[in-house]
């Protein structure tokens, strides 16, 4: 069985996106679902997230809704974004995490649009996960501890953004490397090419100052 790492944040809708295509992975590959603050990324790699950028904002929020309309996926942004993902990020590794939870959060937040930092629509995403104690569960230490630990797994990675897949040392990441990631399951040798491992070693022409 083959085994990937799937680090995504609530708040990126290209990972809705991308989870809303999992169908099209291949039976022998287990995934690790795992959630991550995208925050500790931007902060650790010096990012500012796409939202951040005022016209940028205006496009991917485009962006994301021409995707899901062309494919079919439910998708109404909530009232506002970006927002605080914490509390539904820990509400998933309290309720496993699995597909199903996983699933259930994403849709509240983008197939319904509610707002996910609000109190009600915590509670609200809870009740459908049958989490009536959710206060004490997502408060926890261990859950806490965990979210943390996910989230410095996915830089020692290398992951810069979510979603990204990791595997044997390669991440793969956003909805749009999708298929590269399913060629590179069907092909793991997709990177030792002369001219991929020689654009993987080149070095920096330019380097603009901080």
């Amino acid at each position: 069985m083959k085994k990937a790492q799937w680090y995504f944040d609530f708040i990126s809708p290209f990972a809705y996106l991308q989870f809303a295509r999992f169908h099209e992975l291949p039976d022998d590959l287990e995934v690790e679902l795992k959630p991550v603050l995208f925050a500790g990324l931007l902060k650790h790699w010096g990012q500012l997230g796409p939202a951040e950028l005022p016209t940028k904002r205006i496009f991917v929020y485009r962006f994301f809704k021409w995707q899901a309309d062309r494919r079919g996926v439910p998708f109404i942004m909530p009232p506002s974004h970006p927002f605080n993902p914490l509390h539904m990020l820990r509400l998933a590794i309290a309720a496993g995490p699995d597909s199903h939870s996983i699933h259930t959060i994403f849709h509240h937040i983008y197939g319904e649009g509610n707002q996910p930092d609000d109190p009600t629509s915590v509670a609200a995403a809870a009740a459908k996960l049958g989490m009536d104690d959710f206060a004490d569960r997502i408060g926890s230490d261990d859950v806490k501890a965990t979210l943390k630990s996910n989230t410095e797994a996915a830089i020692a990675a290398g992951a810069f953004g979510v979603p990204t897949f990791s595997m044997n040392g390669q991440v793969f990441w956003g909805d749009d490397a999708t298929e590269m990631f399913l060629d590179y399951l069907q092909n793991p040798s997709l990177f030792e090419s002369d001219e991929m491992n020689r654009i993987s070693t080149m070095p920096m022409g330019l380097v603009r100052r901080s």
